[in-house]
């Protein structure tokens, strides 16, 4: 058989890719691609370690885990809220590792076991334009309570929870704080107000940008964005205290690369890891008290948190958007 010396090439090229990939860390990704590889980039600066990142929304990452559960094709999976990592460690497919800077962590932001840790934290927030408000003589927000004001009439975006896990943690945020149906009076409430509810969760931040609307309700990062982007965009917690996403990292069971998985759990948990969050402009807060989110940003102790039991958010979810589907919209 003859061989040119053209496929004698490429054999060895793909021979040294595949010796390059076999020692590179497998990260399935659920955060988004482009501040994943912000990340991940700043991680392999910082220790050496290569990754190799594939992009997976929560559910097919989740899936696609468990169908690979008897031969491993990743070594970390990166990002998805913190109950989906529950549900990976309950069905077998987390590794236990209990890094050393757990203790730096509140419990909300790690297992006591190890078998998941927080990455990063997002609230939820009022943004808010100032300019348009201020042309329009209506005061800025400070709380929940304040939007029910008359002054916003058909002035707020926020997305509909029958498409957005951000919408459904605004539900959940109210139920903490008033009960579940002094929550659906207050959205009955506030409805005459809503000038749209979108069907995407960051839908309300880009209409804040274009002044489509002069006040939004989502996750915080592109109220941040905007903010820091030279926009006359205000962040507002409101002052009874606010929702967030805990988005989460696992070492997967099996994992080819043991070591290499630990240091990217030790380095993303650590205080350069989290400084990376605002160095590399991710606009996500840290879940270390003592690192800062940025300029403008509020240490996140400093923040009113409200915790959501994720049993009853998992259990109740269908019938808590099928009732706001017949109280608010249907009013």
């Amino acid at each position: 058989m003859k061989f040119s010396l053209k496929t004698v090439a490429a054999a060895a090229l793909a021979s040294l890719l595949g010796m390059s990939s076999a020692h590179a860390l497998t990260v399935y990704s659920s955060v988004d691609e482009e501040n994943a590889k912000k990340l991940l980039d700043a991680f392999t600066k910082a220790t050496g370690v290569e990754t190799q990142m594939v992009f997976l929304s929560s559910g097919p990452a989740l899936s696609r885990i468990e169908a690979e559960k008897a031969n491993p094709q990743a070594d970390v999976w990166f990002g998805a809220p913190s109950e989906n990592h529950i549900l990976a460690k309950e069905r077998g497919l987390a590794e236990p590792y209990v890094s050393a800077n757990a203790s730096a962590l509140s419990d909300d932001f790690k297992d006591k076991d190890g078998y998941w840790h927080a990455i990063y934290t997002n609230p939820l927030a009022f943004g808010v334009r100032t300019d348009i408000l201020e042309s329009r003589k209506a005061p800025v927000p400070a709380s929940w309570e304040d939007l029910k004001n008359s002054a916003y009439k058909g002035l707020i975006q926020m997305p509909s929870p029958q498409s957005s896990g951000t919408a459904y943690a605004v539900i959940l945020t109210l139920i903490q704080e008033r009960g579940e149906d002094g929550a659906f009076e207050y959205l009955k409430a506030i409805n005459p107000n809503v000038q749209t509810y979108t069907q995407s969760g960051t839908a309300p931040s880009g209409a804040l940008g274009v002044g489509e609307t002069p006040l939004a309700i989502q996750f915080t990062p592109g109220f941040l964005k905007l903010a820091d982007e030279g926009y006359p965009v205000k962040v507002v917690f409101p002052s009874e205290g606010v929702g967030y996403e805990v988005a989460s990292m696992s070492i997967l069971k099996g994992a080819q690369h043991m070591d290499e998985a630990k240091k990217l759990v030790d380095w993303m948990t650590s205080k350069d890891g989290q400084g990376a969050l605002s160095a590399t402009k991710t606009y996500f807060l840290p879940i270390r008290s003592d690192v800062s989110g940025g300029t403008g940003v509020p240490a996140l102790d400093k923040i009113k948190l409200v915790s959501a039991d994720p049993k009853f958010a998992a259990e109740n979810k269908k019938r808590l958007v099928e009732r706001w589907t017949k109280d608010v919209l249907g009013q």
